[in-house]
């Protein structure tokens, strides 16, 4: 999802007006959870992530309503840099971008790049010294920020189209299109290996993905001349068809790229065995459970909601970070059907926890995050 600051000066007075986008939670859905058609036998305990990857892969763009500094890691204007426009590239590291242009504007412009960068960084750290739980929650952000950088108007100022009169073209294109033809987005994976310079890794797949921004846009002008109600299935489908050859291969890349980062941070934490995965999985199931809680992350109170197919005896479990449990929240024979119960959480510290749902036949472990 992507925050943009537009500032308008006024004699005393700056008004700063926020616009937010996304490839929309089913493009980062299926980015972050289709990484694992990439994970080669090394990495065959990582399966267990895979729901956990695609269900939290948009906890990101959920920090922004409480984290003023979380939007500008989610985009780089990288055409607003003459360097950029000039050659093609712009320094990689962000203090060269910071002693040639200013810290205010390098941030200004967003630091997608470079807080990818620094989450790698963050799941290597948590690999070699075993920290799981806390690795688990660098591999979601690093799901969402990868896939990201592999859409065109996340790395261009142009990001909505409002230079060239395609205003509106970013949720239209990853969000709306998206979501009514991502069934036709089907990919295979690609054999991954261990990346030896991960900060040219990034900028070169941003630099790759900086080229397809003039197609969507031009796709954009030629779908309105099919429909100009922007709305319309007409205007959709011609925007599908002339977009989906390389937004299918973005989304390869995009989950490829999750895939081998992952990879590369767990070979230089040392390969290290995960332990009692069954805390991170979500097992294939003989009843359906669908736990989940609304909102997430919470403060006081969260809503859980689970749905059972058949009478069945169930456990509520809270778990710290380490998989350990702290609290049984619910333990009953209920009926089959849709299940909700208000959680007072006022006594719980902030941080990231587990919920665990058991029945005879089931088991499902989503994550937590208590706000401050």
């Amino acid at each position: 999802m992507k925050l943009k600051h537009s500032f308008l000066i006024i004699p005393s007075l700056i008004i700063i007006a926020f616009i937010s986008i996304s490839w929309g939670a089913v493009g980062h859905n299926k980015i972050s959870h289709d990484a694992s058609l990439s994970f080669i036998q090394e990495m065959s305990q990582f399966n267990t992530w895979t729901s956990l990857l695609a269900s939290h892969a948009s906890d990101a763009d959920a920090r922004k309503d409480t984290d003023p500094t979380e939007g500008v890691k989610h985009y780089i204007d990288i055409d607003n840099y003459p360097i950029f426009v000039s050659t093609g590239r712009i320094p990689q590291t962000i203090d060269s971008m910071n002693a040639m242009y200013g810290s205010s504007t390098v941030t200004n412009n967003g630091t997608l790049p470079w807080t990818t960068k620094t989450t790698v960084d963050s799941l290597r750290n948590c690999f070699a010294r075993l920290d799981w739980a806390k690795a688990l929650f660098f591999a979601e952000d690093l799901g969402h920020y990868v896939g990201d950088g592999h859409m065109p108007l996340h790395i261009t100022a142009n990001y909505d189209g409002a230079q060239t009169g395609n205003s509106g073209i970013h949720s239209r294109y990853e969000s709306t299109m998206i979501g009514s033809y991502v069934s036709q987005i089907n990919y295979t994976g690609d054999t991954v290996v261990e990346v030896q310079d991960v900060n040219q890794y990034i900028f070169d797949y941003l630099y790759a993905s900086y080229k397809y921004k003039d197609s969507v846009l031009l796709a954009d002008t030629y779908a309105k001349t099919i429909s100009s109600n922007t709305s319309s299935s007409l205007y959709k489908d011609a925007l599908w068809q002339k977009t989906k050859t390389y937004t299918i291969m973005l989304f390869k890349k995009g989950s490829h790229a999750l895939a081998e980062l992952i990879y590369t941070a767990w070979k230089q934490a040392g390969s290290p065995a995960m332990p009692n995965v069954s805390v991170f999985s979500k097992p294939e199931a003989k009843t359906s459970l669908q736990l989940q809680n609304s909102p997430n992350p919470f403060n006081n109170n969260t809503l859980i909601t689970y749905t059972l197919n058949e009478n069945s005896r169930v456990e509520l479990l809270l778990c710290d970070i380490s998989g350990k449990q702290i609290e049984s929240i619910k333990s009953a024979t209920e009926t089959a059907g849709k299940h909700q119960l208000q959680w007072n959480t006022q006594f719980l510290s902030s941080g990231i926890y587990f919920l665990k749902i058991k029945t005879a036949t089931a088991e499902q472990t989503i994550k937590l995050v208590k706000g401050e």
